[in-house]
């Protein structure tokens, strides 16, 4: 791990600097923080380092420190540094997760040699991973989530590395973000992509038949069941079962389900024998479940039990680096789902579309593209003001640069050399198309 990393913790400033000091001496790289508020804007799925933590601290502690880290990669190698009244707390941590912990006053071999130890660690998990997510397999899933930011690239990551797996999944996010593109695409990496996927609305399976609906039933089961029925569970038997919107589910069903996924057995309505199940169920949720939980709507055992394995899918507000790229794509599949023509997209619309909040997420953005490419918004593509050839080779133009500019976030350099003309030429005509690349560049 080249790029490895220490993130170094604690309130007390001299003690922080000598040991980032010592640190660095041995060899590592060191990023110092006096609490952990910023800490975890630099964990991810991929994130290559270790983190050393002071155990009491004002604001947020280590212990809460880890517990937030875990959350978002239990993997990541938390080492904690105790005073000797704290040993055990420590040890309490190391139940918890903690990879170790080091008790003041310690020299620098002491943490030294622990934290090379965790790295060694923290490279052969990622490794892992990546074997795993890419062993003998090519996959779409950059085209289907594009994104350069780093939620995308993580969230792309964990995709890859939990969908080589059979574990059960947690999706987590906004309407209209993609919880369903994410599933499926776990789906389609997985061994299982050649069987069935089913996906089940909880929202909107009638509360008189969901029983029926999900886990089938025999002759004479309830009044008008004339024939035997396969449920959802039973047809998606070596595949995968998607549970869309689980926060709806019906809090007595949540038990029955529960055993389901404990056991991997049902029983149709009105019959006394079991039937093996072997698939691997995926839940989506835009609501937060442990709130759910806490108000007594959703089982903290079902909760806990789909928690394993857990993907937050990013909103557009999250990711608005992506906005501008994002659409174009969308722009170029609307053109190629209605049989048009490709469309040039004219910067200013870009820039209005970068700027726009999206409540709606992905979807309601997909709508944008949609009458954009029909023609039904001011900023959709203008027929018959361009009539001449002349006039419409500069109107190509200007939307070939100004797409290029948003795709390199307005840096000019990769922009003219990916169209293959001099630096130059590039700003000329920017301002023949009065293009301003601080308008089109978008932040990560």
């Amino acid at each position: 791990m080249n790029d490895a990393k220490i993130l170094l913790v604690d309130d007390e400033e001299e003690l922080r600097r000598s040991t980032a000091q010592a640190l660095e001496l041995s060899g590592f790289s060191v990023e110092t923080f006096s609490n952990g508020d910023h800490v975890l804007e630099l964990i991810g799925y991929s994130f290559p380092g270790v983190v050393v933590s002071d155990i009491r601290m004002p604001g947020i502690d280590g212990m809460t420190l880890m517990q937030k880290i875990r959350e978002i990669d239990p993997e990541v190698p938390v080492i904690l540094v105790t005073g000797h009244g704290d040993v055990q707390l420590a040890v309490k941590a190391m139940r918890e997760g903690a990879y170790d912990f080091i008790e003041k006053p310690f020299t620098p071999e002491m943490l030294a040699g622990v934290i090379r130890r965790a790295m060694e660690r923290r490279g052969l998990v990622l490794e892992n991973r990546l074997l795993k997510a890419v062993a003998g397999k090519r996959d779409d899933i950059e085209a289907r989530l594009p994104g350069r930011t780093q939620v995308m690239v993580d969230l792309r990551y964990r995709i890859r590395a939990i969908g080589a797996s059979d574990a059960d999944t947690l999706i987590v996010g906004e309407t209209g973000a993609g919880k369903e593109v994410v599933a499926r695409a776990l789906h389609d990496i997985s061994g299982r992509a050649s069987r069935p996927f089913i996906a089940i609305n909880c929202a909107a399976l009638p509360a008189n038949l969901i029983e029926s609906e999900l886990f089938g039933h025999e002759v004479g089961a309830f009044p008008g069941a004339v024939r035997p029925r396969y449920g959802k569970f039973e047809h998606g038997r070596g595949g995968a079962i998607l549970l869309d919107e689980i926060g709806s589910m019906p809090f007595d069903l949540q038990a029955k389900f529960l055993r389901v996924l404990q056991e991997r057995m049902i029983s149709r309505l009105g019959s006394n024998e079991t039937v093996a199940l072997d698939v691997r169920f995926i839940a989506t949720s835009k609501v937060d479940l442990e709130a759910e939980v806490a108000a007594g709507r959703f089982r903290a055992d079902l909760f806990y039990r789909l928690n394993v394995a857990t993907l937050h899918v990013p909103s557009l507000s999250q990711r608005r680096a992506d906005v501008p790229l994002l659409f174009l794509q969308l722009v170029r599949e609307a053109a190629a789902r209605y049989g048009r023509d490709e469309v040039a997209v004219p910067p200013e619309v870009i820039s209005d579309i970068a700027q726009r909040d999206w409540p709606g997420n992905v979807r309601e953005l997909r709508n944008a593209a949609d009458r954009l490419v029909l023609g039904l918004d001011d900023g959709g593509p203008q027929t018959g003001e361009a009539t001449g050839l002349a006039e419409r080779v500069a109107e190509f133009e200007r939307g070939v640069i100004a797409s290029a500019l948003v795709a390199h976030g307005g840096s000019l350099k990769p922009v003219y050399e990916t169209l293959g003309i001099s630096r130059k030429t590039l700003y000329e005509k920017m301002q023949k198309y009065g293009l301003d690349k601080r308008m089109l560049a978008t932040e990560d």
